[in-house]
């Protein structure tokens, strides 16, 4: 842990937040991988399984400062604040961009976890352990990216449950929880949804309407993000607690695994896709509560290589690379003036 952080290191925290949360938001991008590149992986999942009894007994006790202390409060607030600053700012800019130029932005993405592999794997010790660890990672990703998606559930213990997977995209670099909710068919509910009824309540709040207590369908909303975000808290601590100790027993398979994971999960961000969107019997597309149409998947193709914005994308993925590597040298950087 570090308690020394300058005030542009504190800025730099809340930007990687910003970062983690817009990631978490794409179907296909996982915001661990950000951790991981960043170089605030560890710290991030070490000071999350800080949270446990001991801790919750210091909060009890009203020692807070301690409690503070002990879970390194001040790196998890910095980090969290940005995230959920996300959500209500650089998500929505990202879902503006994906609508007026989807091919680029799923290929700016798509370029960035090309980075991220070059980055995980640069140095790394490859056994034949390690390699058979990569294999089953690579496999795993593969067929995760190919699963359909379920229906829409809004019981509330199924949403829990979606809370617990969907939060591993903040834990498991690879592993997107925007796509796991995909799958699960809660995207738009969790993710959409809720998050723009939440957005709605505070805009109204402070504008002194209390109206939204009256409106039924927007309660139901809320204590469903209420739940989610419950599950998705007990999803995160559970699986910090896990990874802290694969990692610091099983650090090379464990990272083999994640490098193998990653590279599967490069077909869920293909850029050159068609979405396929929900119909009903008749016909007609299923809309969310905002009038957007609800994805079903997606249909992946060969790229035409004769249209320019072929060559255009192909430019925002060597875009994406160029991010991921000048995060790489400003690491270093920043480590060689320490």
């Amino acid at each position: 842990m570090n308690s020394s952080r300058t005030l542009r290191d504190r800025i730099f925290l809340v930007i990687k937040g910003l970062a983690m949360g817009a990631a978490n938001k794409v179907p296909g991008v996982s915001g661990g991988i950000v951790a991981f590149v960043a170089g605030f992986y560890e710290e991030f999942i070490y000071s999350l399984q800080k949270i446990n009894l001991k801790a919750l007994k210091l909060l009890i006790n009203g020692r807070f400062n301690s409690f503070y202390r002990y879970i390194n409060g001040r790196f998890l607030g910095l980090l969290i604040f940005g995230m959920l600053v996300s959500y209500f700012s650089v998500s929505r800019l990202l879902d503006y961009f994906i609508g007026l130029k989807e091919l680029y932005v799923w290929a700016s993405f798509f370029g960035m976890i090309i980075g991220s592999i070059y980055y995980i794997s640069k140095g790394f010790h490859w056994t034949r352990k390690t390699i058979l660890s990569a294999i089953i990672g690579l496999l795993a990703g593969i067929s995760i990216s190919f699963l359909s998606p379920a229906r829409e559930n809004p019981n509330l213990f199924f949403v829990f449950l979606c809370g617990i997977i969907s939060v591993s995209g903040m834990t498991l670099p690879g592993l997107s929880g925007s796509f796991i909710l995909i799958l699960l068919g809660n995207y738009v509910l969790l993710l959409v949804d809720s998050v723009n009824a939440l957005y709605d309540t505070f805009a109204e709040i402070f504008q002194g309407d209390f109206s939204f207590i009256r409106n039924q369908e927007r309660i139901d909303t809320l204590i469903i993000l209420g739940v989610f975000t419950l599950g998705s808290a007990t999803g995160l601590v559970t699986l910090s607690h896990l990874l802290n100790y694969v990692l610091k027993h099983y650090r090379n398979i464990t990272t083999a695994i994640i490098i193998g994971f990653i590279t599967g999960s490069l077909g869920v961000v293909w850029p050159w896709k068609r979405t396929i969107f929900r119909i009903d019997e008749a016909g007609k597309y299923i809309l969310d509560s905002e009038g957007h149409r609800i994805i079903q998947n997606y249909q992946r193709y060969i790229p035409d290589f004769s249209l320019p914005e072929t060559w255009g994308a192909i430019g925002f993925v060597i875009f994406g690379v160029l991010i991921v590597l000048s995060l790489d040298w400003y690491g270093r950087r920043t480590r060689r003036i320490k």
